[in-house]
């Protein structure tokens, strides 16, 4: 059983983010819906349309993913999901989303679990220099290094 996927972000980065993931896994597009939310929009507006998305996926189990924590698209989908069919993540980015829509058959917990790692996961300083040099360049600058392999 497939969970549903509905981004409610500012406009226009719901739509962007499910045309970014729709061109790796054109297969989810009826299972991933965006619902951009634009500044004048008022919030009950917002609200009615992000209840009519959760019903267009017509899932037993949706994944909520925003942009902003304490922002209208998250004060919004706060209202709409239950936390027991539904489930919200702020904070959403690519990966985050590439990684729910790959895992989508699984568990709705289980799947927030996985948008959490890989959103997080994904997030990472890049050096500009040669790979085989990042760890010694870092080693020779950080007292308190660790490494943590993913």
């Amino acid at each position: 059983m497939n969970t549903g996927i509905l981004i409610i972000a500012h406009a226009p980065l719901a739509s962007a983010l499910r045309d970014c993931v729709l061109h790796v896994y054109p297969e989810a597009a009826s299972g991933v819906l965006a619902l951009d939310v634009l500044a004048d929009d008022p919030t009950d507006t917002t609200q009615q349309a992000a209840i009519a998305l959760l019903a267009q996926l017509g899932l037993s189990n949706t994944l909520v993913l925003t942009d902003v924590f304490g922002a209208t698209p998250c004060n919004v989908a706060q209202k709409v999901v239950d936390g027991v069919h539904s489930k919200l993540v702020a904070g959403v980015n690519l990966p985050m989303l590439l990684r729910t829509v790959n895992y989508r058959q699984e568990p709705l917990d289980v799947l927030v679990a996985r948008a959490l790692s890989g959103g997080a996961q994904c997030i990472m300083q890049v050096a500009v220099t040669a790979p085989q040099n990042q760890n010694q360049s870092r080693k020779s600058h950080d007292q308190n290094h660790h490494d943590h392999h993913q």
